[in-house]
């Protein structure tokens, strides 16, 4: 897998996580399986509306569709997530360290304000 392909799936599953709805109704499947007209139930929305965000979700490989006799439940794929998790956990060190150097500015400011009142 090339390193494209793996900025291009980072970008789907961010757009994917963008909406609200989408986001609320990988949160719901966070507690389990559910049908179509389950992850429907909360929403001010039509069936085929609450379909196209599950298809979204599904395409950035978030979530899975499985078959039980007539029903197809949506599960949540977690292996998406932990590729966000990744990213972010990499980017979190430097994050920190630019946090970090802030903290030390912000201290070293305040030190200087310190010395310049005591001279006035």
């Amino acid at each position: 897998m090339t390193i494209a392909t793996d900025e291009d799936r980072l970008s789907e599953t961010f757009a994917a996580l963008a909406s609200s709805t989408r986001r609320a109704i990988l949160a719901r499947l966070a507690e389990g399986s559910a049908t179509v007209n389950e992850l429907a139930e909360p929403f001010d929305m039509t069936l085929p509306a609450i379909s196209k965000h599950i298809k979204v979700l599904e395409r950035a490989g978030l979530i899975v569709r499985t078959r039980h006799a007539q029903y197809r439940p949506c599960a949540l794929d977690p292996a998406r997530l932990e590729e966000v998790s990744t990213w972010t956990d990499r980017c979190r060190d430097a994050w920190e360290a630019r946090f970090d150097r802030m903290d030390d500015y912000l201290t070293q400011l305040r030190s200087q304000r310190r010395t310049d009142e005591h001279d006035d």
